[in-house]
């Protein structure tokens, strides 16, 4: 099956992936920690209430590197002392917590891929440098196929340095037996392009004759010259692109196709342990290939979900088929692991609180959460075309009861909104809780027929039966509609320069 996981990359590449299983690992890790990478941005007009995710921050800290350092050194010793080695220079600890956290996870990408495996890095220009390094050591120098840069065209504005106008992909291999499909592009002069032969003769180009003096014919189809190592082929996503979803790191999907095409074959599993907003995933699902897809956020893994089945309508064939081939790890799937995760994991009650708004709800955490009061996250609907409502969630990973009921109640007369959600154990629900959250009255403007309560106690095991909360009408508009990307295969079988 085709897998997503929600979690640390690194756990899942040591516990959930199977050595010498991986046909070709794509990754664009983020660098700049002080930035919002893994962000998905809302379009709902609501006070400090930016669903942004600092998607990295606990696994970018510069704590944890040095015990992942000593975990490389147990690993690769070589690779130990170079980082060992720039943590003693005049380096910044961002640097070195950075390069110690890629190198211990591109150590087991290595080991997961296999012998015919090929392994791309899209680097920042602030760390390839570096990056090349810990590669060479990990891959082996021989093994080093190419820098690819793709350079692109943008709009910039910045003074008295050089526009910063390509990024630098890394190429390499697991051995010298890989899987290679050359792809061509067109020849750079269009002489060459003539259906007659040309060679030199007496120091000079020119087209050549047979002992008849006939000009000779070429015998095959020009086909043009092997692809080069730079790609100025392929367009950045602007601004007002319609495949711009809002993810600061996207990736053109041709740029994924290509890369794709060149280092696999239609079967074969391809891996990105850094997939953001899904590209490699859907370029893979695209080309009929296997593929595994690795985020610490939930809003990642939600929208590469949305992604990949949007080209269908629910009742397409196609459509159930892709859904059940996709297999989700790392959210809960029953009341125990639900308890798990809100009660025993590392952060277990933030984690919890963001699956159940963003997942289980669809809802936009709310970042500016206070550990009593407030609220958790929320809904938005439309309640007319030109008029939105929010319906406030408060979620509750433990006991609770009709105080705690009552305090939210209030923050949502306080926020001026038309509903509230209160999420807890069904075995935390009382019936003075029932009876308050009924005491609210409903919401039931003329315009709707239906009767809805403002106040409603939604279980968990409601929520993992499909059940949520009730309302007039809904429009999630937490995302930017992804493109509605053809799925059919095309032919490429001679070049990619459409």
């Amino acid at each position: 099956m085709n897998k997503l996981y929600y979690g640390d990359n690194l756990e899942v590449l040591k516990e959930s992936i199977e050595d010498e299983s991986i046909d070709l690992i794509y990754i664009d890790p983020p660098f700049n920690s002080k930035r919002a990478y893994n962000v998905l941005f809302e379009s709902i007009d609501m006070t400090d209430a930016k669903a942004q995710k600092q998607a990295f921050a606990d696994t970018w800290s510069n704590v944890i590197y040095i015990d992942e350092m000593n975990m490389i050194q147990d690993l690769d010793l070589d690779l130990y002392r170079f980082l060992k080695t720039l943590d003693s220079l005049r380096i910044s600890k961002g640097a070195v917590s950075y390069l110690t956290i890629m190198a211990h996870r591109i150590w087991y990408m290595h080991k997961k891929l296999k012998p015919t495996g090929s392994f791309y890095l899209h680097c920042d220009p602030t760390m390839s440098h570096y990056l090349k390094i810990v590669c060479d050591l990990i891959f082996k120098e021989k093994n080093f196929k190419n820098e690819l840069v793709w350079h692109y065209r943008r709009w910039s504005n910045v003074a008295k340095i050089y526009q910063r106008m390509h990024d630098i992909i890394f190429f390499y291999t697991k051995s010298k037996d890989y899987n290679y499909n050359r792809q061509y592009q067109p020849y750079s002069h269009p002489e060459w392009i003539e259906e007659t032969v040309r060679g030199v003769v007496d120091g000079k180009l020119q087209r050549l004759k047979d002992k008849d003096g006939k000009y000779i014919k070429r015998e095959k189809e020009n086909i043009g010259v092997p692809l080069h190592d730079v790609w100025n082929d392929i367009n950045f996503i602007g601004p007002t692109s319609q495949e711009r979803l809002g993810y600061p790191t996207q990736k053109p999907v041709n740029l994924l196709e290509r890369i794709i095409n060149i280092s696999s074959n239609e079967g074969d599993l391809v891996a990105d342990f850094f997939c953001g907003c899904g590209t490699t995933v859907i370029s893979a699902q695209k080309l009929n290939r296997k593929w595994i897809g690795v985020d610490i956020s939930h809003l990642a893994i939600r929208l590469i979900y949305e992604r990949i089945l949007k080209p269908f309508e629910e009742s397409d064939e196609k459509y159930i088929e892709i859904v059940s081939n996709i297999d989700i790890n790392g959210f809960p799937k029953d009341v125990a692991s639900a308890k798990d995760l809100a009660q025993k994991t590392h952060r277990g009650r933030l984690k919890f609180q963001d699956w159940i708004v963003e997942i289980m709800m669809n809802g936009v955490a709310n970042p500016k959460r206070t550990a009593d009061g407030g609220y958790d996250g929320y809904i938005t609907f439309n309640k007319s075309e030109k008029e939105k409502d929010v319906i406030l969630i408060e979620v509750k990973s433990g006991k609770c009861g009709v105080t705690m009921l009552r305090s939210f109640i209030t923050t949502v007369q306080h926020e001026k909104t038309s509903f509230g959600a209160f999420v807890c154990f069904k075995e935390n629900v009382t019936k003075e809780m029932e009876l308050l959250a009924k005491q609210q009255g409903y919401y039931n403007p003329a315009l709707w027929v239906n009767k809805y309560d403002r106040i409603q106690i939604i279980t968990v095991e409601d929520l993992l039966q499909g059940r949520s909360v009730s309302y007039p009408v809904y429009q999630n508009i937490t995302f930017k509609n992804a493109t509605r990307i053809s799925m059919e295969k095309e032919d490429n079988s001679n070049s990619l320069f459409d």
